[in-house]
């Protein structure tokens, strides 16, 4: 299954004059599914609203309605490895639920 989140991106010029490419996905409270987990989660976009926050000069106020938490029905949760905590971490064994 593929999501769609709502991030943000820019490229700007340092003062010595590198460029630099930085990014930020956003996030709102979370729905009744996370709450258990973090007070926070990241939206996530409804496909039929993608297109609607990638479109240029969209309006702030049609971009703020999207920035709710997405529909817990159609999410699922499982137990992972406390490991997943860490970037160190990588390997396949992280794909596995407890």
């Amino acid at each position: 299954m593929k999501f769609c989140v709502a991030g943000l991106w820019e490229s700007w010029k340092s003062p010595e004059g590198k460029t630099i490419h930085s990014c930020t996905i956003l996030t709102t409270e979370a729905n009744s599914l996370v709450s258990d987990i973090h007070d926070r989660m990241p939206v996530i976009l409804r496909p039929e609203d993608e297109k609607i926050w990638l479109t240029k000069l969209q309006e702030k106020e049609t971009l703020k309605r999207l920035l709710i938490p997405y529909d817990a029905s159609f999410m699922e949760a499982y137990a992972v490895s406390s490991e997943v905590n860490s970037p160190k971490n990588n390997h396949r064994g992280l794909l596995n639920s407890l």
